[in-house]
């Protein structure tokens, strides 16, 4: 125990938190869990987990990552030392929320309880295995994202398949609580969110998460912003008092719940639109791109800073869902090697130096876009000159340090360590 959610949420809520560093919602670990109400204990890790007391057994809301299991297991066994847990809901399949049962479900075995049960969406099993077929893709961009300098880091390979499945919704009763399980599409196709009818509790996984939706993360799978919206507005509809986010501090309060929700929803649906509106008139990618304007009132608030994803992220997935791959630019549709294409442009700026020299010049000036697109010139040009890593080195660590987005933030400063070590990328052996 002995940590004060209840506190920071309320800190949280009045903008008074560092949320890009301090108090990152993702990326900041709490110790100690904290109840946040009757038979209701909350955990903050890299996600959020919380669990709750039917009267009838414990169900766990969200699961957490590998690194957690002792931890949940410790905290929940000295809030209710002698109570099984029941159920487990996984939101979806992200790593980060699907590991905590292991330790309940080995004392179940040790102590003749009934096993807990795990419920999820039908399409979460697939994603299990899609990670199983993907683990040196999946290590490799996660140490990217969190710029991840451990070559012996790597992606989980065993994970806990759900017991029970569900389509669109399932409701199930435990003690004095019904769980209502919801489908949407939103940062994965297998979301699920959570409604507690007597409690006025929503537990909406990963859909809000205190920033800017991950919604357009630039190195996994699809994502969908309308769908996110329309989910989101359908939990406001119910009216919830308690909202226990997948990320991030709880939010207290029918019409704080329903601001946040709503908000959200508002920034996924222009950006969509807008987006959409650009495709149908014919334009690139990068018309698209320059022409989408931000909803930079609603980043003010502080559930919607853009801490994590970078709202230009967004767009890009937008134009994927219903674009395609190709970004509207003839010479890129079979474009020659990278290598190729740079040793011209190389030659006809007068040489490496020439390039390195204008480079440096640009980052001087605050033009850290022109500069990285120049040092990958001459890095794809001269891929082992010492002085390419150090200017690159030097571009991307000034480039990472402009931005909000850890997401942003952590792979160009990838790209710095990379060429600290004299490489393009520490997660590529390619």
């Amino acid at each position: 125990m002995s940590l004060d959610l209840i506190a920071l949420a309320e800190q949280a809520w009045n903008g008074e938190l560092d949320t890009v560093f301090e108090h990152h919602p993702v990326h900041t670990v709490y110790q100690g869990s904290c109840e946040l109400a009757d038979d209701l204990l909350g955990l903050k890790s890299i996600a959020a987990l919380f669990v709750i007391d039917t009267g009838d057994g414990l169900v766990m809301l969200d699961a957490s990552l590998q690194l957690d299991i002792d931890r949940v297991f410790e905290e929940v066994r000295s809030w209710r030392p002698n109570t099984p847990l029941s159920a487990a809901i996984f939101s979806h399949h992200h790593v980060d929320h699907v590991f905590a049962t292991r330790r309940f479900e080995e004392e179940a075995r040790q102590r003749g309880w009934p096993q807990p049960v795990v419920y999820a969406h039908e399409l979460t099993p697939q994603h299990f295995d899609r990670y199983r077929n993907t683990l040196g893709w999946n290590t490799a961009i996660n140490r990217r994202q969190f710029a991840i300098d451990a070559p012996q880091f790597s992606w989980p390979s065993e994970y806990r398949y759900p017991d029970v499945l569900y389509k669109d919704r399932l409701t199930f009763k435990r003690g004095r609580l019904t769980f209502e399980l919801h489908h949407a599409r939103g940062e994965t196709d297998d979301h699920t969110w959570t409604y507690i009818p007597e409690r006025k509790i929503l537990i909406p996984g990963d859909l809000f998460i205190w920033a800017v939706p991950n919604a357009g993360n630039p190195q996994k799978v699809q994502r969908y912003l309308s769908d996110w919206a329309d989910a989101l507005n359908q939990m406001a509809g119910l009216e919830p008092e308690l909202m226990l986010p997948g990320h991030g501090l709880p939010i207290f309060g029918a019409d704080r719940v329903h601001e946040a929700l709503t908000n959200t929803a508002a920034v996924l649906r222009s950006i969509e639109e807008q987006t959409l509106a650009l495709m149908n008139r014919g334009c690139s990618l990068d018309q698209v791109m320059h022409q989408v304007k931000l909803p930079m009132d609603l980043f003010d608030k502080p559930y919607l800073r853009p801490v994590y994803d970078d709202p230009h992220f967004l767009i890009r997935m937008v134009w994927r869902r219903y674009g395609g791959w190709w970004d509207g630019e003839f010479d890129a549709l079979l474009p020659a090697p990278k290598s190729a294409l740079a040793a011209e442009w190389i030659n006809l700026s007068g040489g490496v130096e020439a390039v390195l020299k204008r480079a440096r010049t640009l980052a001087s000036q605050g033009e850290y876009a022109l500069a990285c697109h120049l040092i990958e010139t001459a890095h794809h040009a001269a891929p082992e000159d010492a002085a390419v890593h150090e200017v690159r080195a030097h571009i991307y660590r000034g480039y990472s340090a402009e931005q909000s987005s850890s997401m942003a933030r952590n792979i160009l400063n990838h790209a710095a360590l990379a060429s600290e070590q004299g490489k393009r990328d520490l997660a590529s052996s390619g």
